[in-house]
């Protein structure tokens, strides 16, 4: 048998060796992808906002783990935490988990309306497939109904609700009984609920991977509306703009929309561990699981572990103690009226849209032949990812770490933690102004891409 790697040999590693062993025992693929626009950095550290690679460059991440490090990354308060459960028993499923309770008890007393009992999960798509399963036993209906560009995650139930087509293929037949409507658009729901055999609407208060997309005023509570009067229930996703990243604790709170059902995860564990949950009122769960005979038709061997469930208490600590959500409003605004300045000036920007630190940059669609002198895979990269293009310029020349939407890759995401100070986004808003008055066109990004494309081809170590 060949030599096991240790602990010990991970600071030795090398950004070679961690690109082979990806390529050879993980996603060739995604590899590959990830190299083309010298994505495939050897990241050592991290520290709040600021992440650094193995050569001692140090980077801004205005990504954020895609929602799940609103705290930052390697939070000291959330680690201490869990250092004091350590001792404690992680996993011991015949018993009733203290730890637990208290978050869910938290949770209870944060989330909006009557939201009580909650099942911990280890991820927000199984939070989603949770919440499904609830709503079908709950209502006794089976039909679900989801948004177009919507994103709830990749597994099977998850996926059939997830609003790109382009994650369909390959994998149907998917759950059956899913259908998908536009967003934010209340007559199209309303057909769909007509004839009183739904169990559910679930929606992205703001649509995270559909473009950073935000509804007009009024859209959920009137979604909900609808729904109770056909006897519906409105699941609320809020993996990604829950806990505070909207300038609100939950981003249903702006127009003061009460869901039946809330799926959280990302940023609930912290930064640090994997947790999702969904959430319900006590009338529709003791419908679903109430009493003895039903109480363990829904279960998971990891979801409500300690850590994990400890690093949830401490989350919500942190983000009360250091005003996260009001930070996010703050700086969110400070972001938003940046970028607009630049909008005014740049053409290339079609639109920008967000709330709080969620904020998403929408660009021209490329014209037809704009590009046909960049060559083979960038040509392609240009005409259908220009967000990863502009990800890659700001990654490669400003030391910014961004990345396109998964259902509209022409946008690209800032989404940085609620730390953030008004001195990092200033950072970024000089590099997006120095990137778009030195490549004002599809074609000079086009340009700016293959040159990093050749690079990351011939130049790596």
């Amino acid at each position: 048998m060949d030599k096991l790697y240790t602990i010990s040999d991970l600071p030795q590693l090398t950004r070679k060796q961690v690109r082979e062993n990806f390529k050879n025992h993980m996603n060739p693929g995604l590899c590959t992808y990830l190299g083309l626009l010298d994505f495939d950095k050897h990241y050592v550290k991290a520290e709040g906002v600021q992440v650094w690679d193995s050569d001692g460059n140090c980077y801004l991440d205005f990504l954020g783990g895609y929602g799940s490090l609103n705290l930052g990354h390697n939070h000291p308060y959330v680690i201490e935490s869990l250092q004091k459960v350590s001792s404690m028993p992680n996993l011991l499923q015949a018993s009733m988990n203290g730890v637990a309770s208290v978050l869910a008890t938290n949770l209870a007393r944060i989330t909006p309306g009557k939201l009580n009992n909650t099942f911990f999960c280890n991820s927000g798509a199984e939070a989603v497939e949770g919440a499904l399963k609830l709503a079908r036993i709950a209502t006794g209906r089976t039909r679900i109904i989801s948004c177009i560009s919507s994103f709830h995650g990749k597994t099977m139930g998850a996926l059939s609700l997830t609003g790109r087509e382009k994650y369909h293929r390959g994998f149907q037949p998917l759950v059956p009984d899913c259908s998908v409507v536009p967003y934010g658009d209340i007559d199209a729901l309303e057909a769909q609920l007509k004839n009183n055999d739904v169990a559910a609407f679930i929606v992205e208060p703001i649509q995270g991977e559909g473009g950073v997309v935000v509804p007009l005023a009024g859209y959920l509570n009137a979604a909900r509306e609808i729904c109770h009067r056909y006897g519906t229930l409105l699941i609320a996703d809020e993996i990604q703009t829950g806990l505070g990243r909207t300038g609100k604790m939950f981003a249903c709170e702006h127009e003061g929309a009460e869901p039946d059902i809330m799926c959280l995860a990302k940023s609930l564990g912290g930064g640090i561990m994997p947790i999702g949950a969904f959430i319900t009122t006590e009338e529709i769960w003791n419908k679903a699981y109430g009493g003895v005979e039903k109480c363990l038709l829904h279960t998971s061997t990891f979801g409500g572990n300690t850590w994990a469930t400890a690093a949830g208490i401490a989350a919500l600590e942190v983000i009360y103690q250091e005003n996260l959500v009001e930070r996010a409003a703050e700086m969110g605004d400070y972001l938003l009226d940046g970028l607009r300045k630049l909008q005014e000036q740049y053409p290339l920007i079609r639109e920008i849209r967000g709330r709080g630190l969620l904020v998403g940059i929408e660009f021209d669609q490329p014209a037809k032949g704009v590009l046909a002198k960049v060559a083979g895979s960038v040509n392609k990269l240009a005409s259908e990812y220009l967000g990863s293009m502009v990800a890659g310029v700001l990654l490669n020349q400003h030391k910014i770490i961004t990345a396109y939407t998964l259902n509209n890759p022409n946008v690209i995401r800032l989404e940085p933690p609620l730390v953030v100070t008004k001195e990092q986004i200033d950072v970024v808003l000089n590099a997006l102004d120095d990137t778009f008055r030195k490549n004002r066109s599809v074609l000079g990004f086009g340009l700016a891409s293959g040159k990093t494309f050749l690079s990351g081809m011939f130049g790596k170590k």
